[in-house]
Parts: C-alpha cells; structure tokens; sequence
C-alpha cells in the first residue's frame, strides 16, 4: 500500500518574507519607471508646440498675420470667421497634417494668445499646462524662452557668485595665511640698541694720548 505524501504549504513567514522581497523591488523600480515617463511626456509636449509654430508660420504666410487671441488655435484647423471677407478669402486651411488640433501628452488643450504677453518679438504665446493639469504653475511648458525670476521650466538660476564683498571675503578666509609675522616687532630699526655705536668698545679704558710728533719721521 502506497503512502501518499501531502504537499506542505507555505508558512505565513515565508509569504510575509516573499511579499516584503516585491515590495522593495517595486520601491527601487517604479521611480525610475516614472521618473522616466514624465520626461518622455515632456519631451512629446515640447515637440507638439514647434509642430504648432509651424503651423502657425504657414498660417501667417498666407493670412499675413496669426490668429487673434480670440480665434485661437482653433483658426489652424477651420476657417475664422471673425474676419472680413477678403482676409477669410486667404484662408488654405487645414493647416495641421491631421486637421484636428494635438492635445498635450496630459490630454489638455494647448493654451494660445496673440499678441504676445509673455514672450519677446511679434509672435504667439503657446503653453502647456504641464503634468498638474493648472496654469501658471513651476511646471507649465511655454515656447518661449523663460526670463530670471519666472518659474518652471527654462529658468535662470543664480549663478552663485554673489556680491563682490562677499567673493572679497571668502578669498580673504581662502588665503588665510595666520597672524602677521611682524606683529609685535618695533618700527625703529634701531630700537633696542645702545644710542652710541662706542659704547660697547674697551669698556673701563682711557684713550692713549698720541705722543707722535712730526720730527719722528726724520
């Protein structure tokens, strides 16, 4: 007669030990794996908008002007009517390789507005809302080139230098080489000497009369 053998399971221990393993590879993994999805969106939200300025030069080429404020966008893909016949007339449009309007890699519409506000020069301003879905947030993507002081992306830091009497001080803690070694020191040249250089000569001695006479040299 045979024996059947009954398959053991797992403890609780083992599983416990099993599911912290997934965890902590998940927690080294997914960052990565986001960190790098949100860069790819960014970059595709970028590409969108210069495919939107191109598409905004050829518009301007023909209509000799962009779109209002108040067309939009939308005057790319469909006929304004806000303008007079003749300008209307101009229109060759759609001016998008898939007639419709992109939207940002979020599903957000992007914002336009003409005359410009924001950037320098005659030409619109089109931004994205960025990963947050708001307006005028750090992490808005704009086509034109951010200014110091202005948030999110294209902004100029500090460049760390600070003020010249800042740089003066911390040159003077760079080269610090200790106290002065003539600190303490007379400015007299002559301090701690005697005040006559004879002095120290045959102390206690009278001088020899000189008892030579010229006819000792005949």
């Amino acid at each position: 007669m045979r024996r059947t053998r009954k398959r053991r399971g797992f403890t609780l221990m083992e599983m416990l030990v099993v599911l912290g393993i997934l965890v902590l590879l998940l927690a080294m993994v997914a960052p990565r794996v986001l960190g790098t999805q949100k860069k790819a969106d960014i970059t595709t939200t970028k590409s969108q908008i210069e495919l939107l300025k191109g598409c905004l030069d050829r518009y301007c080429l023909e209509m000799k002007t962009f779109p209002a404020t108040e067309e939009g966008l939308a005057a790319l893909v469909s006929q304004p009517t806000s303008t007079d016949g003749a300008v209307a007339s101009r229109w060759d449009g759609p001016y998008t390789d898939s007639g419709e309007l992109p939207l940002d890699a979020w599903g957000n519409p992007f914002q336009y507005e003409y005359p410009p506000t924001q950037g320098r020069g005659d030409y619109p301003d089109i931004w994205s809302y960025g990963p947050d879905g708001e307006d005028n947030t750090e992490d808005d993507i704009v086509s034109w080139k951010r200014t110091s002081g202005e948030e999110g992306e294209g902004t100029l830091e500090d460049d760390g230098l600070g003020t010249d009497a800042d740089l003066g001080r911390e040159m003077g803690s760079e080269f610090d080489l200790g106290p002065d070694p003539t600190a303490g020191r007379t400015t007299s040249p002559t301090a701690g000497r005697t005040a006559s250089p004879t002095t120290g000569r045959a102390a206690g001695r009278t001088p020899e009369p000189n008892l030579s006479s010229p006819a000792d040299g005949f």
